[in-house]
């Protein structure tokens, strides 16, 4: 499925909008079978645009067997249902790229998208979270996100 172009200002606008959650996250999820054996659950928001109710849904997904086996994302919904993933904060548990077994969280940008690449497809390391709760937190900060809550990590001091 082709993904529509969206310019790197109309990115930052969905990423900046004021979102809402509703009716509070789905319960966990347990996928016992296949690899990687992981739970999760989701979360729908709204954010008003103009006169235009945008839609998003943000999602979180643990392993079970790997702690450091962790990721967080939201999708922004087009009225037409197609999904666009502006961003995925994974955690340390496989190499992207040049980065080993760090904490990472990959961004939509224009160009990405251009090129025909998944929208998502670049990531930049970071120390912002260690955990799945801590990448939720710093998902919450970045997309302004309302009526979810989650604490960052703290700074481990050795």
């Amino acid at each position: 499925m082709a993904t529509a172009i969206y310019t790197d200002d109309a990115l930052a606008e969905l990423r900046c909008a004021e979102k809402r959650t509703s009716g509070g996250p789905s319960r966990w999820l347990e996928r016992p079978k296949g690899s990687p054996v992981h739970r999760q659950r989701s979360y729908k928001a709204t954010a008003i645009k103009g006169a235009t109710e945008c839609r998003f849904e943000i999602y979180e997904r643990q392993n079970l067997r790997d702690e450091d086996d962790f990721s967080c994302g939201i999708d922004y919904v087009s009225l037409q249902g197609s999904r666009l993933k502006l961003a995925r904060y994974n955690g340390p548990s496989h190499e992207h790229g040049d980065i080993f077994f760090k904490p990472h969280i990959h961004l939509a940008n224009e160009r990405v998208i251009i090129s025909g690449r998944r929208p998502e497809s670049e990531a930049r390391e970071t120390s912002r979270f260690k955990t799945l709760e801590g990448a939720l937190a710093c998902l919450i900060e970045d997309f302004n996100v309302q009526g979810i809550s989650a604490r960052h990590d703290k700074e481990r001091l050795f």
